[in-house]
């Protein structure tokens, strides 16, 4: 029984593993790829996950919704959702500077979380949206979570190779030149707002797919699990401490980051009642210590950005700030 309790956690940590990795390639299309500094990846979780919640599950009487269609249809649309969100709000917000747009982004995920909470119509208020169907659910438990990770890797990795094919695309060259110089790529002729939106886009679906993902295996989405604590500060520590501008090293990321916090929750969880509530802050505090090493002995993270030609001896724009 003790064998099959690891096996079980082991499933658990590897599919959040994955959902994490693909908001951390979400954030790296954003940041690692054209600077954007977007802190609100909790709003585009949250429509993500209600979005999918809405059009997969039953249908009930006291809310909008329940489709009943199949899950990859909730998926879908949980990217459009997104992508549709990250439109208005990009047109508006990427004129900012990297710190206003830092900003304003907190502001609109909060907006979104708050309207959430309260929505009964759409969103069920802050009772949320219950009996989401997770495929292979009719398994057994066990099974049910091997076959969930199954599709869940399935889905990271087309995304990653998806990803790292613009990565290396002329597209993903453009990127990080607009990045590194933007007066430089203007007088290319590259249209910067326009490209930046793109961007912006690209990697707002991906936070919405995970969001989506996270919804149908939890079967269920409630405003408390949109905390930015977990659903925006944990990713940005997945990115900055696998490397930034490296899909490989925001997968990496994803997985140091997540064993650490999951493995201090038990450590924590076997103290004395007294002290459990406490010693959780512990946790705060080991991720906050890691992320100052990494800045302080390994800025690059632990998959630095592949440098091509001039850039590695001379420092990009990013990095003087």
């Amino acid at each position: 029984m003790e064998i099959l309790g690891l096996v079980n956690y082991a499933l658990f940590m590897a599919i959040f593993i994955a959902i994490y990795a693909l908001l951390a390639l979400g954030l790296n299309i954003q940041w690692g790829f054209a600077g954007l500094f977007n802190a609100g990846i909790a709003g585009f979780f949250a429509v993500g996950a209600y979005t999918s919640a809405i059009l997969t599950s039953p249908a009930a009487a006291d809310r909008i919704g329940g489709f009943e269609l199949p899950f990859v249809a909730g998926w879908i649309g949980a990217m459009c959702a997104a992508a549709l969100v990250a439109w208005p709000i990009g047109k508006i917000c990427l004129r900012f500077r990297s710190d206003y747009l830092a900003i304003a982004s907190i502001g609109i995920a909060e907006i979104i979380r708050l309207v959430i909470k309260s929505e009964p119509v759409l969103t069920n208020g802050a009772r949320g949206i219950s009996s989401i169907p997770r495929p292979a659910g009719d398994l057994g438990y066990m099974e049910s979570q091997a076959a969930y990770l199954v599709i869940v890797l399935a889905v990271l990795v087309a995304v990653y190779f998806l990803v790292e094919r613009q990565f290396n695309a002329p597209w993903g060259r453009m990127m990080r030149a607009i990045r590194d110089n933007e007066p430089a790529a203007r007088a290319m002729g590259k249209n910067v707002e326009y490209r930046r939106l793109e961007a912006f886009i690209f990697g707002s679906a991906l936070m919405g797919l995970g969001g989506a993902l996270f919804a149908h295996f939890n079967r269920s989405i409630t405003p408390e699990a949109i905390d930015p604590m977990v659903a925006t500060f944990l990713v940005w520590i997945m990115l900055i401490l696998g490397g930034s501008g490296n899909n490989r090293g925001a997968i990496l990321g994803a997985a140091v980051v997540w064993i650490i916090w999951s493995v201090s929750e038990i450590a924590t969880d076997r103290l004395p009642h007294e002290y459990a509530v406490q010693a959780k802050y512990i946790r705060l505090f080991l991720i906050g210590l890691m992320l100052q090493l990494v800045l302080r002995f390994r800025p690059e993270g632990l998959l630095p950005e592949p440098l091509r030609g001039d850039r590695r001896a001379a420092p990009t724009e990013r990095d003087r700030s």
